[in-house]
């Protein structure tokens, strides 16, 4: 016995598992190669999963009923918890009317980007690579200056967010540039990062896990190693059943950090 699993690790050992790599991510183009239409696998994922989105409100508001469905029960619990638990629940109804549109697009958009890692055949996050979380980032960086040169105009609005009341002037020398760099920099990095981070990490543990499940329960040659391989499967399964959570949990994140920011743009209130 004790030579067979030794044979067997030693023949594991002169193989190794496919782990996932930076080309999981940069994936060559499949469709309209040297066009400026050309897509990899990722880019597909995205344009398939916007699709799906369009589809299903679509349908769903083309069918709407006055007494609702499941489905459709479903589908406005979802848009209502973004309009009162996320816009209203930081802006209030009257501002936040003006930005539900906004707020909705980016959550469930992210939401169903990030499922897309979780789905046989697509496998990967459409928000794994950091063009989309940086895409959003950018429009909610625009969003709240706009808000802010709206509501207060150009002067007032970077004299409340470069110049806060109360400091003394020395230390502006110091806090207004930092106060630049957070408004321009630190805010949508903030969006960007976490979300490109989380969206990697997910994929990375799901995919190292069934890589190694894979390995030990197909190409061990003895029980013990198989065994080792199912442990391997199921920690898969688990995080596979976390990473649906993490991916409705970042587009929540994303949403209420994009409307405390465009909030924040608004005038003090004395």
């Amino acid at each position: 016995m004790f030579q067979a699993v030794g044979s067997g690790a030693l023949t594991l050992a002169a193989s190794k598992p496919e782990l996932p790599g930076i080309d999981d991510f940069l994936p060559p183009e499949i469709l309209f190669q040297g066009t400026p239409f050309a897509m990899n696998r990722i880019i597909l994922v995205r344009f398939v999963a916007m699709v799906l989105i369009l589809l299903v409100l679509g349908i769903t508001a083309s069918r709407a009923k006055l007494i609702p469905s499941r489905w459709q029960g479903a589908v406005e619990w979802l848009l209502d918890f973004v309009r009162d638990s996320v816009v209203y629940e930081v802006m209030g109804e009257t501002r936040g009317r003006r930005y539900v549109p906004m707020i909705t697009t980016i959550f469930l958009t992210v939401m169903v980007f990030n499922l897309c890692g979780i789905v046989p055949g697509m496998n990967i996050a459409a928000t794994a690579t950091i063009t989309m979380p940086l895409v959003f980032a950018l429009w909610t960086l625009i969003q709240y200056l706009i808000t802010g040169i709206r509501e207060q105009g150009l002067g007032k609005y970077l004299k409340q967010e470069l110049f806060p009341a109360g400091v003394p002037w020395p230390l502006y020398i110091i806090l207004t540039p930092i106060q630049l760099l957070e408004l321009l920099v630190i805010k949508p990095a903030s969006l960007t990062i976490r979300l490109f981070a989380n969206m990697i990490a997910g994929h990375l543990l799901v995919a190292i896990s069934l890589a190694f499940a894979n390995f030990y329960i197909i190409e061990a040659s003895n029980h013990l190693l198989a065994i080792a391989g199912l442990g391997w499967f199921g920690l898969g399964f688990m995080l596979t059943a976390f990473e649906m959570f993490v991916a409705a949990l970042q587009a929540y994140i994303f949403a209420i950090l994009t409307t405390v920011y465009i909030n924040q743009s608004y005038p003090e209130e004395d």
